[in-house]
């Protein structure tokens, strides 16, 4: 069961509950289903019991009952536990994270960068009005994008774009559209104390720059935006990016693809690549947990307006799979395997994640670094 399979079953647990007449609420659209935070269990929770206690009437605890109940017992899930103020806590049944994680990978690998995008039609439309100053435009315009991923229409509009904003960092906002606005947002984070010095950055590091601060924060440092090293954090999101890409392109040539598939199955015998297959093995689920909340990632930035929750989420997708990579090619003699089909499908799914998240943000992914 992936997440978004598992999400589907937790709103279908929402309107069997609704049809029984346990609970009185319109059903979401759709359930946010991540990783256990502190104090959770499992392999998934899902904070929807908290979404519907006030418009049930009831505590979160009670709902949170309610949908326990027509949960366990579900194919596919193995229990289901209460904590906290009512956080539903899911593990899967035989093998769970290991079955989740080949169908999770499959389903990005499908998506491509679309992962974690929603198709919603119509809804209400969102007109961003960004001020008159480089940073407000490109927090605007990247917003805009967020939203427009989450199946909502958005218009950007801005007070003046000064034409060396578009030239250096590709700046642009809609200026227009038909449609009557019935959401107004008024995006105006700190202003850039220089913003001379973050031009002279250039479009990726400067776009990094503006970015990766939340909007109350003022723009701090820059300059190491061009380090070619791992202390910057651009860098590490980039490099692992180009490093699955330069992994599927060696894979080509050794005769093998992607296959998603349990990460530990290598066909290779005992020795050194069986050694490879227990080392990648510890480092998986961090890449899978980070995988998999991507679409929580994508879905709060939008809904907050805070392009620096996905900057921050992309650098900790590269640095959870960067442990994985050195694993994934045949190394001497040894022959590709299902495990290094499996892993190559990781390292793929993880390369698609960072190229649409920086796609969003305006970065460029490079395939060569």
């Amino acid at each position: 069961m992936t997440p978004v399979e598992l999400s589907r079953t937790v709103l279908h647990a929402v309107r069997r509950a609704v049809d029984a007449g346990e609970l009185s609420v319109a059903v979401p659209e759709r359930a946010v289903v991540t990783p256990p935070g502190p104090g959770g269990c499992g392999d998934y929770a899902t904070n929807i019991a908290l979404q519907l206690a006030r418009p049930a009437g009831q505590t979160p605890q009670r709902v949170a009952e309610v949908l326990r109940r027509r949960l366990v017992g579900v194919g596919g899930i193995a229990d289901v536990v209460l904590t906290g103020p009512g956080f539903i806590n899911i593990s899967l049944d035989e093998g769970g994270s290991g079955a989740v994680g080949v169908g999770l990978v499959a389903e990005v690998l499908r998506a491509g960068g679309r992962y974690g995008h929603v198709e919603r039609a119509g809804g209400a439309v969102v007109r961003l009005h960004c001020a008159r100053e480089v940073r407000a435009v490109v927090v605007g315009e990247v917003v805009g994008r967020l939203l427009r991923a989450q199946g909502v229409t958005a218009r950007t509009s801005a007070e003046g774009v000064e034409p060396r904003w578009t030239d250096v960092l590709g700046v642009r906002v809609d200026g227009g559209g038909s449609e009557a606005a019935e959401v107004s947002v008024n995006v105006r984070p700190v202003p850039v104390a220089d913003p001379d010095s973050l031009l002279a950055l250039g479009r990726d590091a400067g776009r990094w720059a503006l970015l990766r601060h939340a909007g109350h924060d003022r723009v701090r440092g820059g300059a190491e935006g061009l380090v070619q090293r791992e202390v910057n954090p651009l860098f590490r999101a980039r490099y692992v990016h180009a490093r699955t890409r330069a992994l599927a392109r060696n894979a080509a040539d050794l005769g093998f693809a992607a296959e998603p598939g349990p990460l530990g199955e290598a066909q290779a015998g005992a020795g050194a690549g069986a050694e490879r297959v227990l080392l990648a093995a510890p480092a998986a689920p961090a890449a899978l947990a980070a995988l998999a909340d991507h679409p929580r990632v994508l879905a709060a930035a939008a809904e907050h307006r805070a392009p620096d929750r996905l900057a921050r989420h992309l650098v900790a997708v590269a640095d959870a799979a960067l442990p994985l990579l050195p694993g994934v090619l045949p190394r001497g003699g040894e022959k590709p395997s299902a495990a290094h089909r499996a892993r190559l499908a990781l390292a793929e799914a993880v390369g698609a994640v960072l190229a649409g998240g920086l796609s969003l943000l305006g970065i460029d992914a490079p395939d060569h670094i």
